[in-house]
């Protein structure tokens, strides 16, 4: 008799990125930059918005004062945020598409999930409080981590928290930024490109949309990449 193969295995947690991945947030972070620069009397072009996809907080601080806006580190950090909160206490939390169905689908297969974004802890607690309760185990946010993104410390602070082993864990990404600090923790690492491109970043595999994606899609990637390990 011939035996029906088992499904692929799940990861043990699923670890999103907020702005571009969960949410596509960017178009209020790139407007609100630009007003503060223009306030200042500067230019801020998409192309210099561009830059600061994926980055921290305090990263994209330093650019902004180099692109002439006069205030300290912490005071844009805080404006930046006090103006995306708002747009999205007006407008909502603009989900990305295919994005409320898996991570529904993955917290309905027993699938962990975990918020890891370099956004302040009080804009993704605004976010997940529009999501349903219960969709995501924990907050990984800008202040909680020793180092941003690039470096791999808030996907280790993440899978510590909740006991898990790298690599058994998937994380999803948009920007080259997110995806180099996933994969330097030891993370296979799924791309779905907003704003910038991946080719190239590092990420394992590369998904142009969440659209239609399942469980199934990520158990898949999973298995395939623990199997090209070994």
């Amino acid at each position: 008799m011939s035996s029906t193969p088992a499904a692929p295995a799940l990861p043990d947690a699923v670890l999103w990125d907020m702005d571009g991945t969960l949410v596509d947030t960017e178009q209020y972070w790139m407007a609100a930059e630009g007003a503060l620069v223009e306030r200042f009397g500067g230019t801020w072009t998409h192309e210099q918005a561009l830059t600061l996809v994926g980055q921290g907080l305090e990263t994209s601080a330093t650019i902004l004062q180099g692109a002439g806006v006069r205030m300290a580190a912490h005071e844009i950090v805080d404006h930046l945020t006090a103006e995306v909160m708002r747009a999205l206490e007006e407008y909502g939390p603009p989900l990305r598409p295919g994005a409320a169905e898996l991570l529904d689908a993955l917290r309905a297969a027993d699938v962990r999930c975990a918020l890891v974004t370099m956004s302040l802890r009080r804009m993704a607690e605004l976010v997940v409080a529009g999501l349903p309760g219960g969709s995501f185990e924990l907050i990984v946010s800008g202040d909680d981590a020793t180092r941003p993104k690039p470096y791999p410390d808030a996907y280790l602070q993440a899978c510590a928290a909740l006991g898990v082993d790298p690599a058994r864990t998937v994380a999803i990404e948009d920007s080259p930024t997110g995806v180099r600090a996933a994969v330097a923790a030891g993370v296979p690492t799924v791309g779905a490109p907003l704003m910038v491109s991946l080719e190239g970043s590092g990420a394992d595999a590369l998904w142009p949309t969440l659209e239609d994606r399942t469980p199934s899609d990520i158990a898949a990637f999973w298995s395939a990449h623990a199997a090209s390990r070994h």
